[in-house]
């Protein structure tokens, strides 16, 4: 063990020891018909960033730097192993998520290579970052284009050797209107049932075809087919899909995505509030499933947005439970906020002790679970890594804080109990 000096040094040494935002909540949320997923704007970039280059250049931030750190910043242990080192001993990748200005920042390249080795895109392949207006009206079909940053980011990835899980195809929420009415304007009426199968068809055939011929497909292992289709109630959620296809889209949506995904592909439904839908997503996977009864779907992917009060046995009879079906469990957005949904704690030490202890307790559980074979999963995915670059950055969710010093959380994510926030 050694003290770590503050500033620049504690810096250093941080990265070098570690070899270095969305959806809901862990509570039934009175906005939930809202979508929960949100993209890191350039401004928030910018001042991580400054943040960092100030701590760099000014002993008033050094000082600043002092007052944000925690005594597990203070005082760390030499690290052998990286999260992708400790989860791929259970058979798991360890995945973040990630923005264009991630991959500029080279503090976040450095935590992203060393730490992780799953990738998914926050924001650049979902439908309204691939689904071209223009050339669908000029084609008289839907039409699937990457954009230069879409384009860019799996270049990254595959350049870095990074798994990739497929985040989304269909969902009701940053989804261009424009796809479910007639000549793709909505001035005009709303398409038939046969025409909206017709595009979805299309559009998830184009997907995996425009994939394969960018040469990006065989870094994908698992795909997000569907996203937040159900509500708390057990109702489907009303969206444009409903209305134009009707209560089958669903099995339609893995029906196609089934036809055109290669087999090492696993297709998953993804939802948040995941333990207050249990029964609802029990039941629902086992409706898709094809006329000789072979399921359609490979896993269920728990977003995980979790809240440091939220009760861990109630999470974990979820998990057993669906995985108790045979099909694959990963937690696919993970972050733990301090106190509750209706009660937001602050960053104080004993909170963020508590945090570090709900990050060991959770994937400490998790992982008995793996091992003694009550569920399979093959990946864990944080909803980023640093608080100052969250989707819920005021909430203090993550692993590092905003200088990029690993927190309690991290150590308890860690399985370092020691460093976790637990007193002796």
């Amino acid at each position: 063990m050694r003290r770590w000096k503050m500033g620049l040094l504690a810096m250093v040494l941080a990265f070098s020891l570690t070899a270095c935002a969305a959806e809901n909540n862990g509570e039934p949320a009175a906005d939930q018909s809202i979508s929960q997923e949100a993209e890191v704007t350039t401004d928030e970039a910018q001042e991580s960033t400054d943040a960092i280059g100030d701590a760099e250049e000014t002993e008033e931030a050094k000082e600043s730097t002092s007052q944000e750190t925690s005594s597990a910043e203070e005082e760390a242990p030499v690290l052998t192993e990286t999260f992708q080192s400790l989860l791929g001993k259970h058979g798991i990748k360890a995945g973040t998520c990630l923005s264009d200005y991630m991959i500029t920042n080279k503090t976040c390249v450095n935590i992203i290579t060393t730490q992780f080795n799953s990738i998914t895109f926050e924001n650049h392949l979902k439908p309204d970052a691939i689904l071209d207006l223009q050339e669908s009206k000029a084609k008289g079909d839907i039409v699937v284009k990457f954009n230069a940053t879409t384009e860019k980011l799996l270049k990254w990835c595959k350049d870095n050797g990074m798994a990739m899980r497929g985040h989304t195809l269909v969902w009701y929420s940053q989804t261009p209107n424009w796809i479910f009415y007639e000549d793709f304007d909505t001035k005009k009426s709303l398409v038939s049932r046969d025409v909206m199968l017709a595009r979805m068809d299309s559009y998830i055939n184009q997907v995996f075809t425009l994939l394969e011929e960018k040469g990006y497909l065989e870094s994908f292992y698992a795909y997000d087919v569907v996203n937040e289709a159900w509500m708390e109630d057990g109702s489907k959620r009303d969206c444009l899909w409903l209305k134009t296809i009707g209560e089958d889209y669903l099995w339609y949506a893995f029906y196609y995505a089934d036809k055109y995904a290669p087999d090492y592909i696993d297709l998953y439904y993804n939802d948040y509030n995941e333990q207050f839908k249990t029964e609802t997503l029990y039941n629902f996977v086992q409706t898709l499933k094809d006329e000789e009864g072979n399921y359609l779907i490979d896993g269920v992917g728990f977003q995980a947005h979790l809240y440091t009060e939220d009760d861990l046995n109630t999470y974990f009879n979820t998990v057993e439970r669906l995985g108790s079906l045979g099909l694959k469990v990963n937690l696919t957005e993970l972050d733990v906020c301090l106190g509750t949904w209706q009660n937001i704690k602050p960053a104080t030490e004993e909170n963020l002790k508590a945090q570090g202890q709900y990050y060991y307790n959770l994937i400490n559980g998790l992982l008995q679970r793996v091992d003694e074979g009550k569920v399979k999963m093959d990946s864990l995915t944080f909803w980023g890594f640093v608080d100052n670059l969250s989707w819920r950055k005021e909430r203090n969710p993550l692993l590092y804080n905003k200088f990029y010093k690993p927190k309690y959380a991290f150590y308890g994510a860690m399985q370092m109990k020691e460093y976790a926030g637990f007193d002796e």
